[in-house]
């Protein structure tokens, strides 16, 4: 190993995401992101927001190798991402995307959890146990029987994660998990993302446009014009309402509804969370 790589794997150290100057774009006078320096800790549950077109998914693409830098350094859980350890790196992560749809391959929900684990070449005891284990934790042990197909959009999502989880990353990235699901499936998998905070062993990425999915994590990640426009927490972003205008962003519902009861001369602090402005508010009843 060089002294620079050397120098770079021991600055990321206390991160499991670090990057460097990082560039990426198909035409090199023309990049899609640029100059992005950046690094997340361990168990940190981070929002990527920008409007369309920023390069969110290219972001987090390119923390696996699924799309190749131009320039900079990415350093994964202590690895510098090279063509030597994309396999290792790649293990370490896990994705969700959008469409849960295109993510099944099996003509069942058991088989598609199996499937990931055939591929990390489990010995068979082990990948029954990890079934038991995650289809529990994710409520779909009534659905292992299923073809995906008979599966509503929240049951689906639940799959898709719980095929994720099953493969033991230590980082896993929601790519706008929750923009093609109804209120109740993203109040659900709010409650799965909280819960996966608590247990304190995963660090989550995830890209979202949803007001409350951003208030809920711990730190906003604001990408625009190919740049990290800012790197702040979720109240300092819905405070900021220049940022919010660029990143095509409102505040939550509960925000809005509390500055229109101050503007009536209601004295309400703006809340945390619905729950805590309901709360609030029931005194007045």
């Amino acid at each position: 190993m060089s002294e620079t790589n050397k120098e770079i794997e021991d600055g990321a150290a206390q991160a499991v995401i670090a990057l460097d100057g990082v560039s990426f774009g198909y035409d090199p006078e023309h990049p899609i992101l640029h100059n992005i320096t950046l690094s997340i800790p361990k168990g940190q549950w981070v929002s990527v927001v920008g409007p369309n077109g920023c390069g969110k998914s290219t972001l987090v693409k390119l923390m696996n190798a699924l799309l190749p830098k131009s320039a900079g350094d990415i350093v994964i859980c202590g690895h510098i991402l090279n063509e030597d350890n994309i396999g290792t790196i790649r293990q370490l992560i896990g994705m969700v995307f959008q469409n849960p749809d295109n993510q099944f391959i099996g003509a069942t929900v058991e088989e598609d959890i199996l499937f990931g684990l055939e591929g990390l070449c489990l010995p068979y005891a082990e990948m029954e146990e990890r079934l038991s284990i995650y289809s529990e934790k994710l409520g779909i042990r009534h659905l292992l029987s299923k073809h995906p197909g008979e599966l509503s959009g929240g049951q689906k999502q639940r799959v898709a994660i719980a095929s994720i989880l099953a493969m033991k990353p230590g980082i896993v990235i929601f790519d706008e998990a929750s923009s093609m699901l109804d209120e109740g499936s993203r109040d659900e998998l709010l409650g799965i993302l909280q819960d996966m905070r608590a247990e304190g062993q995963y660090t989550i990425l995830m890209i979202t446009h949803d007001a409350d999915e951003i208030l809920a994590s711990d730190r906003v990640l604001a990408l625009h014009d190919g740049g990290l426009a800012a790197d702040i927490t979720p109240g300092e972003l819905f405070r900021n309402a220049e940022l919010l205008e660029k990143c095509h962003l409102r505040e939550p519902y509960a925000w809005r509804l509390a500055r229109e009861l101050q503007s009536l001369g209601i004295r309400v602090d703006v809340p945390a969370s619905e729950k805590e402005l309901i709360d609030t508010l029931w005194p007045f009843n």
